[in-house]
């Protein structure tokens, strides 16, 4: 990540509104863990996520690397870092990064980079924006240079020499939904507080299930997986 100002704040603070979503989220990255005491948020961001994690038990350290938003990280009282060269290699257990890779220009790099600040056995969680047809204005406005597809994610990951635990789509709704943002949304890429809320509240629980039920084998607007670096056990199995 550089460290030139972000470019949609404006967004992160429509998407803060986003609840249900939001509440996802923090149990993904909360479940992931396998019961670490500690994380490190790759990207934290404003620090939405960053404190709802928090609350839910794990001690959060942050890597942000826009001056303003860290201003606002240190004001809600985390440690933050300003890259992740700050931080140790083979230090962590644990690191979860929640739509950031796609901003980074050479994603296989900061693979490489995050994989070396885990210990063996240190587990990562990734969740990115998925599969390149939907690739709109809104990506455009917020600085992705990508989105991803399984194949890619696995690729780029085990080359950096992680073990994929799980991977999967998430929010199976959420694929017609920007589909047809990007054939008929806002060419300035803006996005709409009230449509966030309509969406959040009565669309996305039913997405959930269908990724339940077994849609999210198949597509959706987000893609998530766990996976750690290797440890000793692995070599002798």
């Amino acid at each position: 990540m550089s460290g030139e100002p972000y470019s949609g704040v404006d967004n992160l603070e429509v998407l803060a509104d986003a609840v249900r979503y939001n509440r996802f989220l923090v149990d993904a990255v909360v479940r992931a863990s396998h019961g670490a005491m500690s994380a490190i948020d790759f990207g934290a961001g404003e620090g939405t996520l960053s404190t709802a994690i928090r609350e839910r038990g794990l001690i959060v350290t942050c890597v942000e690397p826009d001056p303003r938003l860290r201003g606002r990280l240190h004001e809600h009282g985390f440690e933050v870092h300003a890259c992740l060269g700050e931080v140790a290699d083979d230090s962590l257990g644990y690191i979860y990064s929640l739509n950031v890779l796609e901003h980074i220009k050479d994603d296989a790099a900061s693979l490489r980079e995050l994989y070396s600040k885990l210990r063996p056995g240190g587990r990562f969680f990734l969740y990115v924006p998925a599969l390149q047809v939907l690739f709109s204005s809104m990506d455009k406005k917020i600085g992705h240079y990508r989105r991803y597809s399984k194949s890619g994610i696995m690729q780029i990951a085990g080359d950096a020499g992680f073990v994929i635990e799980r991977i999967e789509y998430a929010d199976s709704l959420g694929f017609p939904a920007t589909l047809l943002y990007k054939l008929a949304g806002s060419r300035k890429g803006d996005i709409s507080a009230t449509s966030v809320k309509i969406y959040d509240r009565l669309v996305f629980p039913v997405s959930r299930l269908l990724d339940r039920i077994g849609f999210s084998r198949l597509f959706g607007k987000n893609l998530m997986a766990v996976m750690r670096r290797p440890s000793s056990a692995d070599k002798h199995q």
